[in-house]
């Protein structure tokens, strides 16, 4: 069993932030496969879907993106799933709007979710997608900058990546990650 986890904060008013573009990920898997992430379990909506042999969780936590780790350290272990057959699909402010990085495993970095998930599931040795979002000007407050509404350029900018987002996670899900890309 894998799980393919998408970040981001609960509520429509947190729909096209770039904090969530990890559950819109998340989303157009669940549409691509017909299915709903409904099914409440360990603070999180989520679905099962079957890929080939495997049977791969979509999860979304509900806790808030700072604490994003209770989520999946709680669905792992009810699961029975290694880190190593985890991915999580998330923002980064550091990549240009757009651009996408995939890696099986790496540092938390800036991002609070990431770490968050890497001090519960005690290891970074977890795959990890990371969907560029642009940087802030200097000066901005980061976490008004990832929680206010994309304006429609750059949230077209940030769809092109969310795309790509979701060819990497149907990757893992079937095969797994690529050792990084750039």
């Amino acid at each position: 069993m894998k799980l393919l986890v998408g970040l981001g904060n609960p509520g429509a008013e947190f729909d096209n932030t770039p904090h969530n573009v990890g559950f819109a990920v998340i989303d157009k898997i669940a549409e691509e496969y017909g299915v709903e992430i409904k099914k409440k379990r360990k603070n999180g909506l989520m679905a099962i879907v079957e890929v080939g042999d495997n049977e791969v969780i979509l999860l979304k936590p509900q806790t808030f993106m700072n604490s994003s780790g209770d989520c999946v350290f709680a669905i792992a272990k009810k699961y029975n799933i290694k880190p190593s057959d985890i991915c999580v699909v998330l923002d980064d402010v550091d990549l240009t709007a757009g651009l996408v990085r995939a890696r099986p495993l790496g540092s938390a970095g800036t991002h609070n979710g990431l770490r968050s998930v890497t001090a519960r599931l005690g290891t970074t040795d977890f795959n990890r997608i990371r969907i560029g979002v642009d940087s802030m000007s200097r000066g901005s407050d980061l976490a008004e900058y990832v929680l206010r509404k994309m304006d429609p350029r750059t949230q077209q900018t940030v769809s092109v990546g969310i795309d790509k987002a979701v060819e990497y996670a149907l990757k893992f899900m079937k095969d797994g990650l690529p050792a990084d890309t750039k």
